[in-house]
């Protein structure tokens, strides 16, 4: 009886996931270092049975139709799920998984090193002997920022992360924490002793706002010139969630016209952001591309788990994480 066939999208997965698939499975890995283009996936997905993609990768319904109807399940190495046609699979009888949780603490951490160093202007002072701004042996006010001591947190969206991060962020003696969720209240949080607000009374009362939320249609550029004028002028701004949730522009507006004092974004539109992006030229943002979550052991463990959805798909058996299907 022959194996079932399985294509991995990218041949940088790390080989736990890889040889979990192989042992089992004809696999055919795409051998170039970069998003697989729409044309490439739509001829190497025919006669294949399951598909073991990324975030990048355009799963949609152009794709799911070329593969034929043989195809059986589709997991993503990522949390995210929106660049695969969820109705499409429905109406196919496809499974679909993702990889949420395993990468929530390392998010988190990494969500705290971006609080600290936008709030202690921490990329200036590192390039600042480099660039001969140390003319004085020293300076009461230069460089002066603001720590996370006797401050307070706004986190919208209270999800796994946002617990993460706020565990992550007490023992640094935060004043207090604020939150809003669309769903509320979120008891884990509230034990640790975050107080649930209304989100105009979270961007006006925190001195760091991070973002923590799904990518919807109500969240799509929340954060934009209303959001921003609401803040203090002290106010960093921190996101880590997804780049659709900020307009852009208006954050730039608000860093350049000095309305919030600073902030620091993992996550941009588009992605990867051109380097010479008008948000690139502020001395008073920090980006990061979208590595939040690259940690060695959380990405052997995104691999794993979606290589482990990948055959108790084609087995026919529930997937350890589905993503949840339209209704």
């Amino acid at each position: 009886m022959s194996k079932p066939k399985v294509l991995i999208t990218r041949p940088s997965i790390p080989e736990e996931g890889i040889k979990k698939i192989e042992a089992k499975c004809d696999v055919e890995i795409y051998d170039q270092e970069k998003p697989i283009p729409k044309e490439d996936l739509i001829k190497k997905i025919k006669g294949v049975n399951g598909l073991f993609c990324l975030l990048t990768d355009p799963v949609d319904k152009d794709v799911i139709q070329a593969a034929g109807n043989q195809l059986k399940v589709i997991a993503t190495m990522s949390v995210g799920y929106e660049h695969i046609d969820l109705e499409e699979c429905k109406k196919r009888n496809i499974a679909v998984s993702h990889t949420p949780n395993v990468s929530s603490d390392s998010v988190a951490e990494w969500t705290v090193l971006l609080m600290l160093c936008a709030g202690r202007n921490f990329e200036e002072a590192s390039t600042a002997i480099r660039d001969g701004k140390w003319v004085y042996s020293w300076s009461p006010t230069w460089l002066s920022g603001m720590g996370l001591f006797e401050s307070t947190v706004g986190i919208f969206g209270m999800g796994r992360i946002g617990q993460s991060v706020m565990k992550r962020v007490l023992p640094f003696g935060v004043k207090k924490v604020l939150y809003y969720d669309v769903f509320h209240p979120i008891k884990p949080a509230e034990d640790m002793g975050a107080k649930y607000v209304e989100f105009e009374e979270l961007l006006k009362e925190s001195d760091f706002v991070v973002s923590m939320c799904n990518l919807s249609e109500e969240t799509k550029n929340i954060f934009n010139k209303k959001a921003f004028d609401l803040m203090k002028k002290t106010a960093v701004f921190i996101n880590t969630s997804r780049g659709g949730v900020v307009d852009q522009d208006d954050l730039y507006d608000a860093l350049k016209s000095g309305k919030i004092r600073a902030a620091a974004i993992d996550v941009t539109v588009p992605e990867p952001l051109p380097k010479d992006h008008k948000l690139v030229s502020l001395k008073n943002l920090i980006i990061t591309p979208h590595v939040a979550s690259a940690e060695t052991n959380v990405r052997i463990r995104m691999a794993e788990l979606a290589a482990e959805n990948i055959l108790l798909g084609l087995e026919g058996k529930p997937l350890e994480t589905p993503v949840p299907m339209p209704k």
